[in-house]
C-alpha cells in the first residue's frame, strides 16, 4: 500500500459519518426513501387548510406544489447550513408540522376565500419572525416542556385532528360537502312574505332560514367502503411488509384508494390534464398579507411547543449519530423552524418542522450522512415545480384521504401517549393530574365549540384551539405542581419514544 493510499483513507476515516458523501446513486435512493416517508404527511396539510379556506382545486393544487417546493428549501437550509445562524447539519427533513393544523383550519373556517388565506398567511409570517428572535431564548426553554408536557399536548394535537379525519369519511351534516340549502317550503313562505302587497300567510312548522337539509352524500357507503379499504390495506401492509415498503404504508394505502376510486367513478383526472408540466411557486399568490396581531401570538404560541419538540428531536438525532449538539447549534436549528415558517408564508404555505418519523427513519437505515436529506430536499423542490403532480394528490377523494388520515392523526396521537409511557406517574401522581386537567381543557373547543360566545371576540381565535389551552394548561399544571426541574436525558428519552414509529 503506497503512502498516497494510506492517506487518503485516513482522510475517509476522519470524515464524521454526518458529513460523508456517498455515490451519487445511493444517495438519490435514500434521499427518494426519506421524500416517500414523508409525502402522504407533507401533502395533509395543504388539502385540509385549502379546503378549509374554501378555495378552488386549482388554488388547492397550488397550495401542494408551495408546500413540497417550501419543504425542499427548509431541508436544504437546516442540513447543509446557510450562514452561521441557520441550519443545524444533521440529516433532518423539514415539513409542515401537524401541530399547526387546527388553529390555521379554525383561522379558515372563521374568515374563508382569498381574505382568510391573507389573514392566515400574514399570521404564519409574522411567527416565523419572532420564532427567528426568540430561537435562543427557546432553546434555554427545556424545563418548561418535560415529557409529562409535550406528551400531553402532542397527543391532544393527535386527537384534535381527528376530527378532520372521520369528517373525510362521512362528511359533514352540514358544512364544506353539505348543500347549503335553506328548506324549499320556508324559501316559499320567505318570497311571499316579501313580495309587495302580499299578505302574510301562516309561518310554517320548525321554521329556519339557515340550511336544514341533511347532506344526502353524508355517510354515504360506497365512499365509506373505500376509506375502509384503504384503512385495512395500510394495516396488512404494516404486518406482512418489511423495511421499506412498511415505512410507506400510508402512502401505499392511498395509492391503493386512488385506484379504487378511479374505477369506482369516485376519481376522474380532467384536473390532472389541465395542470401545466412545469411551473414556478411565486410569492405571495392570495396578494399582500394582513398581520393580526392575535392571530400571530397564536401562531407563535404554536411554533414554540413545535421548537421545543424540535429540541427533543435534534438531542435524539446527536446522540443517534454520535455528534455532541451545543446550545449554539440548537439555536441554529430552531431559527431554520422560524425561516423556514417565514419562507413558507411569504410562498402561500404553512409552518415547517422536522419530521419525527424521518429521524426515525435515520434509526432504522443506520444511515447518518446528512446530503441523504440534501437529496431529498432536492426531490422535493423538483416536486414542488411540477403542477400535475400536485393536481393529481388535489384530485384525490376525501374518502381515500380520511382512510388515510385516521392512521395518520392517529400516530400524532399515539406519539403522545408513547412520550407519556416514559414518564413516572408511579413516584409522581402529579403528573396524571397535569395529564387529566391538560387533556380536559384541551377538549373544550371540541365539545363545547360556542363556550367562548360570552367572552371578547379578541380573544376568540386565541382560546378556540384546543391545543393552545391544552399547552398553557399543561406548562401551569407543571410549574405549579412539580416546578421547573432540569432534566436533558428525559427530554432525549421522550424524543426517542416520539421517533419509534
Amino acid at each position: 500500500m503506497t503512502a498516497e493510499t494510506l492517506s487518503d483513507s485516513s482522510a475517509v476515516s476522519t470524515v464524521h459519518p454526518v458529513d460523508q458523501r456517498l455515490p451519487s446513486g445511493k444517495l438519490a435512493a435514500l434521499g427518494l426513501q426519506h421524500v416517500l416517508v414523508m409525502y402522504a404527511g407533507a401533502v395533509a396539510v395543504p388539502l385540509i387548510v385549502g379546503r378549509a379556506l374554501k378555495l378552488s382545486p386549482d388554488e388547492v393544487a397550488l397550495l401542494i406544489s408551495a408546500d413540497l417546493f417550501c419543504c425542499g428549501i427548509a431541508t436544504l437550509i437546516q442540513a447543509l447550513g446557510a450562514t452561521q445562524f441557520f441550519g443545524i447539519k444533521l440529516p433532518v427533513m423539514m415539513g409542515v408540522t401537524f401541530a399547526s393544523v387546527a388553529p390555521m383550519v379554525a383561522i379558515a373556517n372563521a374568515n374563508p376565500g382569498q381574505n382568510g388565506a391573507q389573514l392566515l398567511f400574514g399570521a404564519i409570517i409574522g411567527a416565523g419572525v419572532v420564532s427567528i428572535l426568540i430561537a435562543p431564548l427557546v432553546s434555554r426553554m427545556l424545563r418548561f416542556f418535560p415529557p409529562v408536557v409535550t406528551g400531553t399536548i402532542i397527543a391532544v394535537i393527535g386527537i384534535s385532528l381527528m376530527r378532520v379525519g372521520i369528517n373525510w369519511i362521512f362528511g359533514n351534516p352540514v358544512g364544506p360537502t353539505a348543500p347549503a340549502l335553506v328548506d324549499p317550503v320556508y324559501a316559499k313562505w320567505l318570497a311571499e312574505v316579501t313580495s309587495p302587497g302580499s299578505s302574510i300567510p301562516a309561518v310554517p312548522k320548525g321554521f329556519a332560514i339557515m340550511p336544514t337539509v341533511p347532506n344526502p352524500k353524508y355517510a354515504d357507503l360506497s365512499g365509506f367502503g373505500v376509506a375502509a379499504l384503504v384503512l385495512v390495506s395500510i394495516l396488512l401492509i404494516v404486518k406482512y411488509a418489511k423495511g421499506f415498503v412498511a415505512n410507506i404504508s400510508v402512502l401505499l394505502g392511498i395509492v391503493i384508494g386512488a385506484i379504487v376510486a378511479t374505477f369506482t367513478g369516485l376519481m376522474t383526472y380532467e384536473k390532472v390534464g389541465k395542470a401545466a408540466w412545469v411551473d414556478i411557486v411565486l410569492p405571495f399568490h392570495f396578494g399582500m398579507p394582513q398581520f393580526d396581531p392575535i392571530l400571530i401570538l397564536t401562531m407563535t404560541l404554536i411554533m414554540i411547543v413545535v421548537m421545543i419538540e424540535s429540541t427533543g428531536m435534534f438531542l435524539a438525532l446527536g446522540e443517534m449519530t454520535d455528534r455532541k449538539i451545543t446550545q449554539k447549534d440548537l439555536a441554529k436549528g430552531l431559527r431554520t423552524d422560524g425561516l423556514g415558517t417565514l419562507i413558507g408564508g411569504i410562498f402561500n404555505t404553512f409552518p415547517y418542522t422536522s419530521f419525527s418519523q424521518n429521524v426515525g427513519l435515520v434509526a432504522v437505515t443506520g444511515i447518518k450522512s446528512r446530503y441523504v436529506c440534501v437529496a431529498g430536499g432536492v426531490i422535493l423542490i423538483v416536486l414542488g415545480l411540477l403542477p400535475k403532480m400536485a393536481a393529481l394528490v388535489e384530485s384525490l377523494p376525501t374518502v381515500v384521504l380520511g382512510g388515510a388520515g385516521l392512521v395518520m392523526f392517529g400516530m400524532v396521537a399515539a406519539t403522545g401517549i408513547r412520550i407519556l409511557s416514559g414518564v413516572d406517574f408511579k413516584n409522581n401522581r402529579h403528573n396524571a393530574m397535569i395529564v387529566a386537567v391538560s387533556i380536559g381543557v384541551g377538549m373544550i373547543p371540541l365539545i363545547a365549540p360556542n363556550f367562548k360566545q360570552w367572552m371578547p371576540h379578541a380573544i376568540h381565535s386565541l382560546i378556540e384551539s384546543g391545543i393552545l389551552l391544552a399547552s398553557i394548561a399543561a406548562v401551569l399544571l407543571n410549574l405549579f405542581l412539580n416546578g421547573a426541574k432540569h432534566d436533558e436525558q428525559a427530554v432525549i428519552a421522550a424524543a426517542k419514544h416520539a421517533d419509534a414509529h
